[in-house]
């Protein structure tokens, strides 16, 4: 089992901000679906227990579509996604490591995912 730090992390204006324990060495995945292609999410996917959102959800705004099992959540001043709940993990959150800030992490392996495929590819990320 790889020794988790704490990372924080938040949208571009600070409305949003958030802690998440995970590795310094870390696997992202770039995925090519509709939305996550336009955004360049790098998905970081972490517990629920390992996440801390430190600010209120009244900074925050809720996008659902397609099967509306995935929670998108943003930022209500700046627009930024920093994490959501993905249809892939509806027991974790995804957090956009693009928002991660500091020095915590060590390394970023970035591995391409076909979220444009999901239902073929989805078993590849679990």
């Amino acid at each position: 089992m790889t020794d988790k730090v704490t990372h924080t992390g938040g949208c571009h204006c600070g409305a949003v901000r958030f802690e998440i324990d995970a590795p310094a060495t870390m696997e992202v995945h770039a995925c090519n679906c509709s939305i996550c292609k336009k955004t360049g999410f790098l998905h970081l996917f972490v517990e629920k227990a390992d996440f801390r959102l430190l600010t209120p959800w009244e900074n925050i705004a809720e996008y659902n579509f397609g099967t509306r099992t995935a929670r998108h959540f943003f930022c209500k001043t700046c627009g930024i996604k920093s994490f959501y709940v993905p249809r892939s993990h509806p027991h974790a959150y995804s957090v956009h490591a693009g928002c991660l800030e500091g020095d915590t992490v060590t390394e970023m392996t970035v591995v391409p995912f076909d979220g444009a495929n999901w239902e073929q590819n989805v078993d590849t990320i679990r």
